[in-house]
């Protein structure tokens, strides 16, 4: 297939409006129903165990389906595949909102990322393939990912803000008219498009993807809520790690495999991929406990504790437009040392905390993971996207995306089975928290160790 002539600039800006608020609410969701936990707990009797499900439901099904998801785009139609997305997603918040049980909601979670996962990577192919020139493509993605940190830094104020004016169930109500909007402007405005080299679906594989994050993500939960050495623990343990190995082995030998090992061979998007997942484990595990730390130890409402991430929402604005301009004129490796960096420096403010710190050492921390989350997007995106054929566009940002969610879900598993943990021994809050944040500082000097070893690639 040929590649097009690149539309017009009013109709390329269009697109990318379009498609970054078709992931703007996705990421206002998956961030603000935290500011909401304490408040289903309350109201649906939720474990914190339960409340971790709540998050990691959404997210383990957005990460096991979203190659799956982009490579559909590419095959049936990526604005077609978008509108799909847009219409379950909405169906699954307005279920949401009418859960009775905290088991109904992780059920109707999990139906809401379903149509999330079509989103974020179907969105980004259409980018990679309406702008072709490739520092223009970059500065796009900039855009794009500048919309998707707010929209991730942003959820916590919105989330906290209609739990305490409505309720926590108007957390999802407020997907309702954005969704039918995007729905509108995507029909409108986004041109459909295709990729070559359909084929066969790679069904087994992404059976095998879903079986090996959903066994992986129950035994780090579970293992804080019964104890890591409770059988069905143990179970789900080897469960993941068999499938998991059954998941490489099919991939090496299937002919359109849902996620093609061969991408891994470009060191550069190996080591983007692998930091993607570090830098999103360190920031949703951060996001968990402190929205939790907020409302329980500093006994802040959730309107309150929404605006206490101001600081996060606002570096994270400010430094991923930053991000792209540099990754245009300077290549992926200095923006993604500086996002370790800082993000090493805000585990390292969260080490400090006491019962008696004052509230602005938090919000500075906050502010330093923010900013750390803002400069890495950019140079992930891009390096996904620019290496491979526009074909496959869909295939390869959804990996870079996967990564993504991927270490959400585990960020969320491990730092709050950790902060679990702590609790039932009878630690304090702040004490049984206290193993994350140096976790997370573990993972920021692993972060800016594999930048280092990046090729200092230009767009």
């Amino acid at each position: 297939m040929s590649t097009p002539p690149q539309p017009s600039r009013q109709t390329r800006l269009s697109v990318l409006a379009v498609c970054s608020l078709s992931v703007l609410i996705v990421q206002i969701d998956a961030t603000g129903i935290n500011l909401a936990l304490p408040s289903i707990a309350r109201e649906l009797n939720a474990s914190t165990g339960q409340l971790q499900w709540v998050i990691d439901a959404y997210l383990v099904v957005l990460a096991a389906l979203m190659i799956f998801s982009g490579s559909l785009g590419d095959r049936i139609g990526r604005r077609k595949v978008l509108m799909l997305g847009l219409s379950i997603f909405g169906i699954g918040s307005a279920l949401c909102s009418l859960a009775t049980g905290p088991l109904m909601l992780v059920a109707m979670r999990a139906l809401q990322a379903v149509g999330g996962s079509m989103l974020a990577p179907v969105a980004l192919s259409i980018i990679g393939n309406t702008f072709t020139d490739k520092r223009e493509r970059a500065q796009a993605i900039g855009m794009w990912g500048a919309v998707m940190g707010i929209g991730m830094a942003m959820g916590p104020i919105v989330g906290g803000t209609l739990v305490d004016a409505v309720d926590w169930r108007a957390v999802f109500w407020i997907n309702l008219p954005i969704v039918a909007l995007a729905l509108l402007l995507v029909h409108k405005v986004v041109p459909e498009s295709k990729g070559d080299d359909a084929g066969r679906m790679d069904v087994r594989g992404q059976l095998l993807v879903v079986a090996a994050l959903g066994s992986l993500t129950f035994a780090i939960i579970e293992g804080g809520e019964r104890g890591f050495d409770a059988a069905p623990v143990w179970v789900a343990g080897v469960l993941a790690l068999l499938t998991g190995a059954w998941f490489v082995w099919t991939e090496k030998r299937v002919d359109n495999p849902l996620l093609d090992l061969k991408f891994f061979r470009s060191l550069p998007f190996s080591l983007a991929t692998v930091i993607a997942l570090l830098a999103f484990f360190a920031y949703a595990g951060f996001l968990f406990i402190s929205t939790l730390y907020l409302q329980n130890v500093r006994g802040l409402n959730p309107l309150h504790a929404g605006f206490a991430t101001l600081p996060l929402a606002l570096s994270n604005a400010l430094l991923a437009p930053l991000s792209g301009w540099l990754v245009g004129r300077m290549g992926t490796r200095l923006p993604m040392l500086v996002a370790g960096g800082l993000v090493a420096a805000s585990a390292l403010m969260l080490i400090q905390l006491a019962d008696d710190t004052p509230l602005a050492w938090f919000l500075g921390a906050s502010m330093l993971m923010g900013a750390g989350l803002g400069m890495i997007n950019t140079p992930i995106t891009n390096t996904a996207v620019a290496g491979m054929p526009l074909s496959h566009a869909g295939v390869a940002g959804a990996t870079a995306s996967t990564a993504r969610q991927l270490g959400q879900s585990l960020g969320v598993a491990v730092l709050g089975s950790m902060l679990n943990t702590g609790m039932q021994n009878k630690q304090p809050f702040i004490e049984a928290a206290h193993a994350g944040w140096w976790v997370l500082l573990a993972v920021a000097l692993v972060i800016v160790a594999l930048a280092a070893a990046t090729p200092a690639q230009k767009s």
